[in-house]
């Protein structure tokens, strides 16, 4: 399985994976033009890390995102793993690891303090995966204040 970062030229299967990730957290899209404006913006102003893993042959079959901030309590960057997902096909091929392992390569490269993600509670194989590969089980509760629509 070969990962990379992806360019302008990924919008169209980053764009795919994406939709089929917020449907996979049921997300409702009431524009059907959000979810590619969303990744169009992030890919051409560098805000996030997007990658992609690619099976042999070439089809594009995972994405994972990343946005860089801080951790305040150790006073370095930080990364969070926001968005990771393997398209139902391709799933036990390692994509998902691959992409994992690509992202921790990368913040190591980069000095972050650590990468911080979450899941769903009933997300167990994504949950085997990470603690898998290290990832371990904070004892902080994640809160979140929804502010409506902009």
């Amino acid at each position: 399985m070969r990962t990379r970062v992806a360019g302008e030229g990924d919008l169209d299967a980053a764009v795919a994976l994406f939709r089929e990730y917020l449907r996979f957290y049921r997300v409702d899209v009431a524009d059907p033009e959000q979810p590619r404006a969303f990744i169009a913006e992030r890919l051409r102003s560098g805000d996030s890390l997007i990658l992609l893993a690619e099976a042999p042959g070439g089809d594009v079959v995972g994405f994972a995102q990343v946005y860089r901030t801080f951790a305040s309590l150790l006073m370095r960057p930080s990364w969070i793993l926001h968005d990771l997902y393997v398209d139902p096909a391709a799933r036990r091929t390692g994509a998902g690891r691959a992409l994992l392992r690509e992202v921790l390569r990368r913040a190591r490269e980069a000095g972050v303090a650590g990468v911080q993600l979450d899941t769903a509670y009933d997300n167990h194989a994504a949950q085997a995966l990470y603690e898998a590969e290290g990832f371990e089980r904070e004892e902080f509760h994640l809160y979140f204040h929804g502010l409506g629509e902009s």
